[in-house]
């Protein structure tokens, strides 16, 4: 198995190996592997001071900012106080000056008293308490040996939890899930008691020993779960479910936040109480042995544990699972289930889980439920040109941030003027709207970042839009700006030529402006009509600014033309005029939507349309293209440019997966979902324009409805864009008849 070990960030310590209760759905007690018969009750001194040490060399060998120490069992408060604080000073000790130590415990509560919560306050050690919800529930399993009801002692402890100098150490509850229980009446037994995270456990099982299922359905626990999710949903989510947080994560594009969920791989060890170093507990549920590995704390590492094969095939990601798991659309957020619920004898691990109907049910269930939470620019073009604008606005704010002060006198009054713009006009938002000051706040955090340019030069170039603010919103303030080169560049509106270099001052007068300055005065009267040194922004169909002046327009692919004659600038405007007339006619609801969208082009001296790493609106056409190739271009760059924004804003897929995808347009070479996302997006919206690229886009989209790697947004797109595909073949029938 290849790839680097991943270091144990997770430790589940056995601090006691015996119980008081006679849980008759214990994995460790009533299942294959009996070996706690043969483990000391309590962990000795010396296993628990080798442990610490190890556990010390392993954090400082791989930096780990920190580590988790589950105190478990069995019982783990039956190896009483003296021994669990002998416990908790040898792994203070020994961690406290490598890494920092989150320490749980893990307790039924029957023992749970003030004499354990004032060890626990004292070293910081959270408290999970494991109830299976009402009394009715509870008592089906988690009895005494004698049959009598555990449920009342356990009320107690929570109680003795939540009192104001203990609530701090609350961890919440761990419940196993029974389907012959009421999930509404557990849910709201255990919400009742006003735990700070709920965690639903399924009752450990393998194929060899499968879940009981009192109905016969094979979706037994994903329904029984699905209701609690719905009345969870309903209340507004009061706490954290872990269960559902890790599928609603991994549905969104985020991380599994649990082990029986998800692809992450393990960074879970168990030390038992003689010191052995086992693999997960759960896996004692497969077959005696299961979870062994034959090492110790005495004699080997944690490294040596992470090297182990059995270790080793849980930090596999998609290449641990099965095959039928690897095809699953939901993979990635059920990531083939617990290992141990995969055990066959026949075949070991190589199965989906026992519970695999189940899981997709569930997380198909969930991502249903959600659908409404996918990002709204998905699905509104107005939502995605606001939160395009949102993001410009929070890079002009982390702008500031960075700053920090050092951008002197020039930056606060530029700061303090660009607010007093806002306040009366809308001309910061209309310069915060233009793609090319998302590009100049980029190039701005880089430059800043990798000391290429100082606080001083970044706040002379900020008074340049605060200007052009003022000039749109004919507000009447003085905004000093430098300037160099003989040119004064005022964003969205044009160029000035100037004589010399230095500070001037620029104010709103009419229709234009006026700029004052050593060498005396000059006035623009009109800002659309090009005068003596003054270049204003073209126009084009549409009011779309057709911009060759903006100095921070080469971020294309190719680079940008000059500032074109008059001329020149003629003629490629009249092409647009014609470009948009053709997609008007061929695919209007796309040419009204782009019409609508894209707000500055830019000529390039290539031959293929741009977006670049500008703000959305911008996009680079080909300078010499005739009107028919322009029309294209303007499909497929607007295509391009939405995509990218979407990307932006809301995660249409994960990034975390190993997943390759034959593209129909490249069988030969699979790529990543980004790739086909991007191939089937361009290629329906051109599908209506020219031939060749319907079928294409066909089957990518049947490819990406089967792909693990879509968030619930990144399906909302495809379903749109398979709707969008068929409206385009209905719309070219009904030109084909008549």
């Amino acid at each position: 198995m290849t790839g680097p070990l991943v270091p144990f960030r997770e430790i589940v310590l056995k601090v006691h190996s015996r119980c008081d209760l006679a849980c008759d759905h214990c994995y460790i007690y009533e299942h294959a592997d009996q070996s706690w018969r043969t483990r000391p009750k309590a962990i000795s001194d010396q296993a628990i001071s080798w442990t610490a040490l190890r556990l010390a060399e392993h954090a400082k060998k791989h930096a780990l900012p920190s580590v988790s120490v589950i105190l478990h069992g069995g019982e783990p408060l039956l190896a009483g106080p003296a021994r669990l604080r002998r416990v908790c000073e040898e792994l203070t000790t020994a961690l406290a000056p490598v890494t920092d130590l989150d320490l749980r415990i893990h307790t039924n509560g029957l023992q749970l008293s003030p004499r354990y919560l004032d060890l626990f306050d004292e070293y910081g050690v959270k408290v999970g308490i494991s109830l299976d919800g009402d009394r009715t529930a509870n008592d089906r399993h988690r009895r005494f040996a004698d049959g009598r009801s555990s449920h009342p002692l356990v009320l107690k402890a929570i109680d003795l939890l939540h009192q104001e100098r203990y609530r701090h150490l609350d961890l919440g509850l761990l419940c196993t899930i029974d389907v012959a229980n009421d999930p509404v009446a557990v849910y709201d037994a255990l919400i009742a008691l006003a735990p700070p995270r709920i965690d639903f456990l399924l009752p450990h099982a393998t194929w060899e020993e499968p879940p009981p299922r009192p109905d016969g359905s094979p979706t037994a626990y994903a329904e029984w779960i699905l209701t609690v999710f719905d009345r969870w949903n309903d209340q507004g989510r009061p706490v954290p479910v872990r269960l559902f947080e890790s599928v609603l994560s991994t549905l969104n594009g985020g991380p599994s936040l649990t082990e029986s969920l998800g692809l992450a791989p393990t960074d879970l060890v168990v030390v038992e109480t003689d010191g052995t170093l086992e693999q997960v507990d759960s896996l004692k549920s497969a077959y005696e042995g299961a979870a062994a590995t034959g090492f110790d704390v005495y004699r080997h590492t944690f490294d040596d544990v992470a090297a182990h094969p059995g270790v080793r095939v849980r930090q596999l990601g998609l290449a641990g699972v099965s095959e039928t798991c690897r095809r699953c659309p939901v993979v990635r957020s059920c990531g083939g289930g617990l290992y141990t619920h995969r055990y066959r004898a026949a075949n070991g691990f190589d199965n989906p889980s026992v519970y695999c109907a189940d899981l997709e049910a569930l997380v198909r269930g969930i991502e249903d439920r959600t659908a409404a939470t996918a990002a709204p620019a998905v699905t509104d073009p107005g939502a995605l040109v606001a939160e395009q604008y949102d993001l410009t606005r929070v890079l002009l704010a982390e702008l500031h941030s960075e700053l920090d002060g050092r951008g002197g006198e020039r930056w606060a009054e530029a700061w303090e003027l660009a607010g007093a713009v806002e306040q009366c006009s809308d001309g910061l938002d209309e310069v915060l709207a233009h793609p090319y000051t998302r590009t100049w706040l980029l190039d701005c955090l880089d430059a800043l970042r990798e000391g290429r340019a100082g606080a001083t030069d970044l706040a002379g170039e900020f008074a340049r839009y605060v200007a052009a603010a003022a000039v749109r919103g004919r507000v009447d303030v003085p905004v000093r700006v430098a300037h160099r080169g003989g040119a004064l560049h005022l964003p969205t509106l044009g160029t000035l030529g100037l004589d010399g270099a230095g500070p001037v001052e620029v104010r709103a007068a009419g229709d234009g402006f006026v700029v004052r300055g050593g060498d005396g005065e000059l006035r623009v009267e009109r800002l659309q009509e090009e005068s003596a040194g003054w270049r204003p922004v073209r126009r084009g169909a549409h009011g779309v600014a057709l911009d060759d002046l903006d100095p921070c327009r080469d971020g294309f692919d190719a680079p940008a033309a000059g500032r074109l004659t008059p001329g020149e600038a003629a003629g490629w405007s009249g092409r647009l005029e014609r470009a948009w007339a053709l997609l008007r006619a061929a695919v209007p609801d796309q040419a009204a939507e782009a019409a609508a969208s894209l707000t500055t082009l830019t000529p390039l001296t290539g031959t293929e349309p741009s977006v670049g790493r500008h703000g959305y609106g911008a996009l680079g056409l080909p300078l010499h293209a005739e009107a028919g190739a322009l029309a294209r271009d303007l499909l497929r760059g607007f295509r391009r440019a939405k995509l990218r924004a979407l990307l932006d804003v809301a995660d249409l897929y994960a990034l975390d997966g190993a997943w390759s995808h034959p593209a129909p347009w490249q069988e030969d070479t699979p790529v990543p979902v980004s790739a086909l996302l991007a191939g089937a997006y361009e290629k329906a919206g051109l599908s209506a324009y020219e031939e060749g690229h319907a079928e294409h886009a066909e089957r990518a989209l049947d490819l990406l409805e089967n792909a693990a790697e879509l968030t619930v947004s990144g399906k909302l797109l495809v379903a749109g864009v398979r709707k969008e595909l068929c409206r385009s073949r209905e719309r070219s029938v009904m030109l084909s008849q008549g």
